[in-house]
């Protein structure tokens, strides 16, 4: 009598598990992601079509659901969507009560009181008629700015800003500390808020919307206050801030390198932007500021050891990532392709933006960041080998 069993199969020593040909999930490099983001947020900045911009909301939205990780401040997206929000509507509401007039070509929405300004005031009207042309060329400005928040809000969500710090030069080490801490401060209050309301659920409150501002609030900063004094106390802990063996030439020629190399770099920008400064001014000063920066940086890492426990890979999926983002932003500089002002429609005359095909190509290639990049969590079922064993016969 034989009996039929299922039973994993051992693993061959030097292979990798059968995952039936998906890939193994694995948190993406850091990096990656912030570079992706930030590459993705300069192609923003060079557009003013609502067209784009939306689908660049949807292809954050789509990269987000499908790479976030099960970590509580991965869940925070949503709220620098409200923040999106809340920058559209303050833009619009300035532009309506700080009014620049009303051609009889615009299409007339409604009328605010009008407020007299002093004559040292002038070139400012507060209140007034107010254009539907008006309305829209503020919501989109203010949409531009929303989705680069949503650009460094995808970042913050996909990658955690800890794990970045270990990439850092040494050189940079204390100033990537603080910003570390900086760019951590969000995430941090999305998880006090999420604690405090479950808290609240637990309790039975009911409290909404003003009413329960006080219960909210105070809770959040009182754990942001214990966050900080902890966080306080252990970088001081581990000598963060000291001098340690380094003596005060050495920081005094780091410190030189560093400024000058940071001068040349801005001066170099500044010449490659503008067409009519000197040629030194433009990629010799860049040339220049970039060696005096990476001399500096070579100088101070000598002081600074660190060692790292389990580095994070750099794989074909972290070029793969980064590249579409950077690739992005490239096809919307270059103007190849397309006629550069439809990046930038104009609502005086009022008239219904066109959607052109490469930057929409451009945008959509960032997207495919949601694919390229490995799946975050393990899959749902492990894959098993069935194994046939005969049992002794009876």
């Amino acid at each position: 009598m034989a009996r039929t069993t299922t039973a994993a199969a051992p693993l061959v020593p030097g292979t990798r598990p059968d995952t039936g040909g998906r890939r193994l999930p694995r948190i993406l490099h850091p990096v990656a992601w912030w570079i992706w983001a930030l590459a993705l947020a300069t192609a923003v900045s060079r557009t003013n079509n609502p067209l784009l911009l939306v689908l660049v909301l949807a292809v954050l939205g789509y990269v987000v659901t499908a790479r976030r990780t099960e970590a509580p401040w991965a869940r925070g997206f949503v709220y620098y969507l409200y923040l999106a929000l809340t920058v559209v509507t303050i833009r619009v509401v300035f532009r309506a009560v700080f009014a620049t007039g009303i051609t009889p070509h615009d299409h007339f929405l409604f009328s605010l009181p009008h407020i007299p300004t002093p004559d040292w005031y002038a070139g400012i009207q507060i209140g007034g008629p107010v254009s539907l042309e008006a309305v829209l060329s503020a919501a989109t400005d203010g949409l531009r700015l929303a989705c680069m928040l949503c650009c460094i809000g995808a970042a913050n969500t996909l990658a955690n800003p800890k794990r970045a710090l270990r990439v850092l030069p040494g050189a940079l080490h204390e100033l990537g500390v603080a910003v570390t801490v900086a760019i951590s401060v969000a995430p941090q209050l999305v998880q006090s808020v999420q604690r405090v309301a479950r808290a609240r659920r637990l309790r039975a409150g009911r409290g909404k919307g003003l009413r329960a501002l006080r219960g909210i609030v105070v809770p959040v900063l009182e754990d942001a206050l214990e966050r900080s004094l902890r966080l306080a106390a252990a970088m001081d802990s581990r000598g963060y801030g000291r001098v340690g063996t380094a003596t005060a030439r050495s920081r005094r020629l780091t410190g030189a390198l560093m400024l000058l190399g940071m001068c040349g770099l801005c001066a170099g920008a500044y010449g490659l932007l503008d067409a009519t400064a000197p040629r030194l001014l433009g990629l010799p000063a860049m040339v220049a500021g970039a060696v005096l920066c990476v001399a500096g940086l070579r100088l101070g890492g000598r002081r600074v050891t660190r060692t790292t426990y389990r580095p994070d890979p750099w794989r074909s999926a972290e070029w793969a990532v980064a590249g579409s983002g950077v690739l992005s932003a490239v096809l919307l500089f270059a103007g190849l392709g397309y006629d550069p002002a439809q990046l930038n429609p104009t609502f005086y005359p009022l008239t219904w933006p066109t959607l052109p095909l490469v930057p929409t190509a451009a945008i959509l290639l960032a997207g495919t960041a949601g694919f390229l990049a490995p799946p975050p969590s393990p899959p749902p079922h492990a894959s098993v080998a069935p194994r046939t064993e005969k049992a002794p016969a009876t």
